[in-house]
Parts: C-alpha cells; structure tokens; sequence
C-alpha cells in the first residue's frame, strides 16, 4: 500500500474530495477512483505545482490530476506515454516526463502553444543527433532544463526574465530546446521559480534568471531584476553543493561540510524574501546565509528537503518534520494558517515505514505538501532494471499470453535462477500465462529483489529465483566466472589481457554518459593498447568499475591519481556515483 501524507492547498486541484479547500493538518492521501490493484503500487515520485500533480508509480506509469481551471477532466488521469517513465516534473505551466529510453516528452503554453495540453517529444527536437539521450530534467515556473548524456545544458520555454541564459529582449521564448553551457553535472531550479542555477564538474556554480528579491544570491539589490546571461556566482558557503532548490521569492542551498568530523554533516542556507527564507530577519537577505535553529541536532542530519512556492519543508535523521515561510493554505500543516518566520517542528501522524526515514520524501508546491513513502534500489538495481527495459542489449526471448514478445539478458538469468536451463523453462512457462505488464513486473523483481512490487506475483516465482543472494553478489559471481567468454569484453595491454563482463560496461558508461568506446560495435571484442596506465592503477580502475569503491588495502599516491584520470578518460566513466576521484582523494588525505 502507498503511504502518502497531505496538507495545505485542496483545490485547483482538488486531489481530495469530500474535505475542506485547506488541510491544516497532515491527513492520510488516498487515490479516489482507483481499483485495488492501482492502490497496491508503490509511489516513486510526487510533483506538484500550480498546473497540476503528477503522481509516479515505481512500475513506471504515471496519473495526472490537471488544475480546475484548464476546464479539462478535472479527474485523476494516466499519462499516455507507450514508453516507462522513470522521472515527472510540473511548473506552473508545464510538465515533463524523462523515459528510461532517456526521451522528454512535454506539454504546456510555452513549450506547444498549438496544442498546449498534448505531450511532445521535445529531446528529437535538440538539432544535435548526438545530444538527444536525456540523463535528467528540471522545470522552472515556465521553462524545462534539460541535461544530456554528454553533460550538456538545453533550456525550452518562456526567457522572459532571461532564465534560459539569453537576452529578453531579443528571445521571449524558444519552441526547441537551446543549448545554455556545456560540462554541466547538475541542475537546480524549481516549479514555482524563474530561477535557474547549473553546476559544473568543478564546483562552480552558474545562475541566470529573475532576480527579485535577489534570489540569486549574488549579493544584488532587487532594482537588478534580470540576470540575463549565465554567470559565476563568487561568494558560495564552504563545502559541496549537494542541492538547491528554488520558491517564488527565496532559495535553499543544501552544503555537506568538507570537514567529516563536524556535525551536523549537512546545513542549510537560505536568501530571499524575508517573509519566507527562514531567517527570521525583517529584511531581504540577498547572499546565501546559514539558517541556525535548535531544531538542527548535531547528531541529527537532513534527509530531504522541499521549496514550494513561498513555503519550505525539511526532513531529518530523526524523523521531525521542520518548516517555515507561508502558511495561508495550511501547507505547513501546523493546525492553523499563521506564517512562520523562522523554523518550527510539525507533529506528523505516525509513519509505518519510520523504521527506514531515508525512504521518505517531500514534495511542496502551489501551496501544499506531500510526504511520501518510496523504497528505494540501489544504483545496481536500477542500472539492471534500466538494462531490462533497453531492447538493444538483450539476447533471450519470452513469449506472453498474447503473443507479445519480452526480452531480458540471459546472463543475469543463468545465475539469478541458480545457472539451471530447467528454472529458465519454468520462467517461460509462468510468463506465458501472463500479460505484457505482469511480465515486466516479474522481470523487474528478479532484477531489483523487489518483491515489493507485487507480492503476489513473486509468491509464484519465488520458488525458481535465488532470492537469498543479493543483486550485487549476482553480479560478482558473473564478474569472476572467467569461462563466460561469450559475455566478455578484452582490453589488451603490454603485460597481459584484462577482461570486463560486457554488462557490467554498459551499466558503468552507456547508463551515464555514453557508450563505452565502441563495446557494441568492434566485433572482435578488443580495443586499444592501455600501456599508459601502470598495473596497479589499472586494476583499481578495474575494481571501481565492478563495485565503485576502492580497495582498503591499496595505497593511493598522487601518481595513481594522475594516472587514472586517463584511464577515466578512456573509459568515459567520470560521471558515475559515486565519483572515483572522491573516493581516491579522501583516501589518499586520510593516509596522509
């Protein structure tokens, strides 16, 4: 069952019916309409803002329940999109949905003004073919960001207060998306928001947008309304950027302090509007400053947090719910509508999940707030389960019960159904009694162990699958079968032959930035001579590459360091999580 909390602005839309227009109080959500099986999904994601809510399902479907005020159904709706959905995001007019196939498809007033209630597929509008696959996005009140594969920044949607990076004046809006800057490792903005920040691979931290309120914390006045062309902001807290998140009059910054030692391990900082950065200070604060409360524990650190559009929500370690800002719907669900100037804890109704707290949520928008519950996978699982779903990398075939065709990789079943031919016999006798959708399903819990999403469809294969063993030692005891040679991808170096699973390649490079080399093209599986790179400093890379983490026993000197930023070089692996030059310098500090 899902396990969902709501509070704050119930109209436009009115995703509960039968309770008053604002929920002061956090009550249970409940999906009207929905069969039991609908409610048996577990949620994966919440967005929300003034155009609507969109509600993510972990099998990748997605419902929809638009504003009022469209004069459309104003009833909960699937998104009909053929393709599984693996992120949604809503401004104030707009929405977009990421596919696993790494495709955005998109609707709103500035995005189709034709048709501004019909999805497109706006990634096949990047000019650059080679651009096209998606790694994340982001909308701002009314432009969607997108970040490509190859770590660049697209913006689409309104530039009326230049947040697409470009002069107002000559460019009020765009219908396809326009590159903004290159090696881009993440985004933050928010739906509410004509704010937009974009941070690189080396910390540096870019903005262009509205600047009322001087929101963007450059230490501006409000007369400079519009920060038209992307710029350096010079004056950013200590520490590593984890998150920014962006509301109508102020912007949250979420630091991970450099020092291990200290505590609490992550603070927050805040700028903006006085009324609702938290701060409690009768002026506008115009650079990013640390909000101080006792509500902060040392030893209590920050989960998640949420900016709506004039309200923010924090979750942390030890389950308090902690918020500040507006208040007029109830979205800080206190038990009355007074705004909050500086940080108070809430009461939640008990959580049954809280045994686990990082597998909650929050999601605050037009005026109201969601806390949700949604397990999560490891990088591993959701690698394989995004290996499922791309086609072009499997080699066995399952027939449904109308005939429709499913794959999946051969490999992975050999070892998750105890390497026994018979066990993959039964799989095909189970999976051709059942429908497209509960196949998938299957596929998915023997991919992830995720018996969460169906238990009654893994109580039938739980007797053939080795539940027992973790995803990851799956993985291993496929790394370290040497007879696998079918499977196997050669690099061949001065010194001898190293071997990489194919797999374990595609997961570690195509799933993040591109294919590696050409593993799906060189028919005879070897490439070029790596006699740059020493042993040692090769065979850390070929351990990070299985596990993505270091080995305790190796000694890191600078000359490995140097060493491996070419072999990462070769290998387009710089971007996976974590990042291997994190670990290797933290280790080599700490032997120092």
């Amino acid at each position: 069952m899902n396990e969902i909390i709501f509070f704050g602005r119930n109209e436009y839309p009115k995703l509960i019916k039968n309770k008053p227009n604002e929920i002061i109080k956090p009550i249970q959500f409940k999906f009207e309409n929905e069969n039991e099986n609908e409610n048996e999904k577990q949620i994966k994601q919440i967005s929300t803002s003034d155009l609507s809510t969109i509600f993510l399902f972990q099998n990748g479907k997605a419902i929809e329940c638009l504003n009022y005020l469209n004069d459309l159904n104003p009833n909960p709706e699937k998104i009909q999109i053929e393709e599984n959905i693996q992120k949604v995001i809503v401004g104030f007019d707009n929405e977009a949905i990421l596919t696993i196939e790494g495709n955005v498809f998109a609707k709103g007033k500035d995005i189709n003004p034709k048709n501004p209630n019909e999805f497109i597929n706006i990634s096949l509008l990047i000019e650059d073919k080679n651009d096209r696959i998606i790694e994340d996005i982001f909308s701002g009140a009314n432009s969607i960001y997108l970040l490509t594969s190859n770590q660049n920044v697209y913006g689409i949607g309104s530039n009326f207060y230049g947040q697409l990076g470009f002069d107002s004046k000559t460019l009020k809006k765009t219908e396809k998306p326009i590159l903004m800057m290159k090696d881009i490792s993440k985004i933050f903005t928010g739906g509410d928001s004509d704010n937009v920040f974009l941070l690189n691979s080396n910390q540096e931290l870019f903005r262009c947008d509205d600047n009322r309120n001087g929101q963007v914390g450059l230490g501006e006045s409000r007369k400079e309304k519009k920060i038209q062309k992307l710029t350096k902001i010079q004056n950013i807290p200590k520490g590593k950027i984890i998150d920014i998140k962006c509301g109508g009059n102020h912007s949250i910054m979420l630091i991970e302090n450099e020092n291990e030692n200290e505590n609490p391990k992550r603070k927050l900082y805040s700028r903006g509007w006085y009324r609702y950065n938290g701060l409690g200070k009768d002026e506008n604060i115009y650079e990013f400053t640390e909000i101080k409360s006792s509500l902060f524990e040392n030893d209590d650190d920050i989960i998640d947090f949420s900016v709506g559009f004039e309200h923010t929500l924090i979750l942390t370690s030890k389950g308090k719910l902690i918020g500040f800002g507006s208040n007029r719907y109830g979205e800080l669900g206190t038990g009355d509508t007074k705004d909050q100037s500086i940080p108070i804890q809430i009461e939640l109704p008990k959580l049954r999940f809280n045994e686990d707290i990082s597998n909650y949520h929050i999601s605050c928008g037009d005026y109201r707030s969601f806390i949700y519950y949604s397990p999560s996978l490891s990088n591993l699982e959701e690698d394989l389960i995004k290996l499922f779903r791309r086609k072009e990398f499997c080699d066995i075939s399952f027939k449904t019960e109308n005939g429709e065709i499913i794959k999946a990789h051969k490999l992975i079943l050999k070892y998750r159904l105890n390497q026994n031919q018979n066990q993959i016999e039964k799989l095909k006798e189970i999976i051709s009694k059942k429908s497209i959708k509960e196949s998938n399903q299957i596929f998915e819990m023997i991919y992830s162990n995720n018996s969460i999403i169906n238990p009654k469809l893994y109580s039938e294969i739980k007797e053939i699958i080795n539940s027992n063993e973790k995803i990851e030692e799956t993985i291993k005891r496929i790394y370290l079968n040497e007879n696998e040679n079918e499977k196997d991808f050669i690099i061949e170096r001065k010194e001898k032959q190293y071997k990489f699973p194919k797999l374990i390649l595609i997961m570690r490079s195509e799933l993040y930035r591109g294919m590696f080399l050409s593993v799906t093209e060189d028919t005879s599986n070897k490439v070029t001579d790596y006699s740059e790179l020493s042993n040692k400093s090769f065979q850390i890379l070929e351990y990070w590459i299985y596990s993505n983490q270091i080995k305790e026993e190796i000694q890191i000197t600078q000359e490995i360091i140097d060493e491996i930023q070419i072999g990462i070089d070769y290998f387009q692996l710089n971007q996976t999580n974590p990042n291997l030059f994190d670990l290797l310098i933290n280790k080599f500090n700490n032997q120092n």
